[in-house]
């Protein structure tokens, strides 16, 4: 699968399972032995365990996805979410650096991230 196709479907699987707190389907975009770090001074985890750990808490989310900048098996993908938590609004934007293989799945994931307390609207264009 090309890369650019691997991004798309990456970022198809994350703007439908964020909000409906699937991590099944966040698993599914993963090779097995996938490296994922989602934040740089957090541990590496597995996908699910994360997604699983993330959306626990999660009462609802919004998110949008930029466009996937592409370079040979690697994508970098801008996000923002704004997340609601036991009814606080925390909105998260950040960068994922993905490394993909020759099938599509990620063989490797590094996200670079902040949150801010409260709600705060993606700017304009923002995943166009």
């Amino acid at each position: 699968m090309e890369t650019e196709a691997a991004a798309r479907r990456w970022v198809e699987g994350w703007s439908s399972a964020w909000p409906a707190a699937d991590a099944d389907a966040v698993a599914a975009l993963y090779a097995e032995d996938a490296q994922f770090r989602s934040e740089p001074f957090r541990e590496l985890q597995h996908p699910r365990a994360y997604a699983e750990w993330a959306f626990s808490e999660q009462d609802e989310a919004e998110c949008w996805f930029g466009v996937p900048i592409v370079e040979g098996d690697r994508a970098v993908v801008e996000y923002w979410a704004v997340v609601r938590f036991q009814g606080r609004d925390e909105t998260i934007a950040g960068i994922a650096v993905i490394r993909f293989r020759p099938d599509g799945l990620v063989a490797e994931q590094h996200d670079y991230c902040n949150a801010h307390e409260g709600r705060v609207e993606p700017p304009g264009g923002f995943g166009t």
